[in-house]
């Protein structure tokens, strides 16, 4: 399997960066909207599509692991290092996190988890009221539920921070870091 290289990443970096990110971002989207709008007709598709982008997610940081981070380009900065440090592993640690506070808060909520259709975690119904349901542990389900909030709205600044850092990389530094993470080969 090809490694990562200063000039060229592998297609397994570009792949899952892309596949995970374009969905985190999906998903974020709809769950914002969801949120906001009550939307419950599409709880059970973020919910799959969660447990299905989860795998990927893993394999991404079991990758990130095995193959360590990207040699950057050029030479920046120490606080623009830092930074850049900062963002990849809050994006990191956070799309570990988004999913298992967004399946704690749903299975232990009671509300169960499908995953298209496949029941992995069923719902807790109440005996008095069959259309609503018990938590099985309100206390747990109400920190995963607030972190899964608090971890959406911190990925959002960690992403429109890395779109940034990429688009001043291709714009100002006119360094091929965007380039690369498209797949291409620079000098």
């Amino acid at each position: 399997m090809q490694t990562d290289q200063r000039e060229k990443l592998s297609t397994t970096t570009v792949v899952l960066h892309w596949i995970v990110g374009l969905s985190v971002l999906g998903l974020l989207t709809v769950g914002i909207y969801m949120d906001q709008t009550h939307t419950y007709a599409l709880y059970p598709l973020h919910k799959s599509f969660g447990v299905l982008i989860f795998f990927l997610i893993v394999a991404r940081v079991v990758w990130r692991i095995k193959n360590g981070w990207p040699e950057p380009v050029g030479e920046y900065p120490k606080a623009e290092q830092l930074l850049a440090k900062i963002v990849h592993y809050v994006l990191l640690v956070g799309i570990v996190l988004m999913p298992i506070s967004g399946f704690l808060m749903s299975a232990v909520g009671g509300n169960g988890v499908e995953f298209f259709g496949l029941e992995l975690v069923a719902r807790n119904p109440d005996p008095a009221n069959p259309s609503e349901t018990v938590s099985h542990n309100s206390t747990v389900s109400g920190v995963a539920h607030e972190m899964h909030g608090i971890i959406a709205y911190t990925l959002i600044v960690a992403i429109g921070l890395h779109i940034a850092g990429a688009l001043k990389h291709h714009i100002v530094d006119k360094d091929g870091t965007l380039r690369r993470m498209l797949g291409q080969r620079i000098r």
